[in-house]
């Protein structure tokens, strides 16, 4: 049986559940929105379960061990900032990725969206901009 970006949704929904973003929404749009701002099956699958091993007990193995092609798992991997790690180590590990980075750049994308960003306090927005705006220069110009 193929793996498909719905079995990904799936999974993901799964790991969220009951987590709710910073505004106090349920997480699971975030992933929903980055998978919908990317194309193809790998990018789509990638971008839904992006934050998966990062903020769930889901680990790469089980999304191996549930079907998730071994590809589609090492950009998930890419994409999780392991505890400790500095921004320039995890977004090298990013820019390494070409999907990952294209990923990345949807997250980015829908975690500065006026709609979301407006929701949250003053210092929370101005310290997300800055963070972002970093991260996107590290993105252009990390090898």
């Amino acid at each position: 049986m193929t793996f498909t970006v719905e079995d990904a949704v799936r999974i993901a929904r799964a790991a969220h559940d009951g987590q709710v973003d910073k505004s106090g929404k349920p997480y699971i749009g975030h992933p929903l929105r980055v998978m919908r701002a990317v194309s193809g099956d790998h990018a789509q699958m990638a971008a839904v379960l992006h934050d998966v091993v990062e903020d769930t007990p889901v680990s790469a193995a089980d999304l191996l061990a549930a079907g998730c092609p071994p590809h589609v798992v090492d950009t998930v991997v890419a994409l999780s900032h392991l505890p400790g790690e500095s921004q320039e180590d995890y977004l090298s590990r990013v820019v390494a990725d070409p999907v990952a980075v294209e990923v990345k750049r949807a997250d980015i994308a829908d975690n500065l969206s006026p709609h979301r960003i407006a929701q949250l306090d003053e210092a929370t927005q101005e310290r997300l901009r800055a963070k972002y705006a970093r991260a996107l220069h590290l993105l252009d110009t990390l090898p």
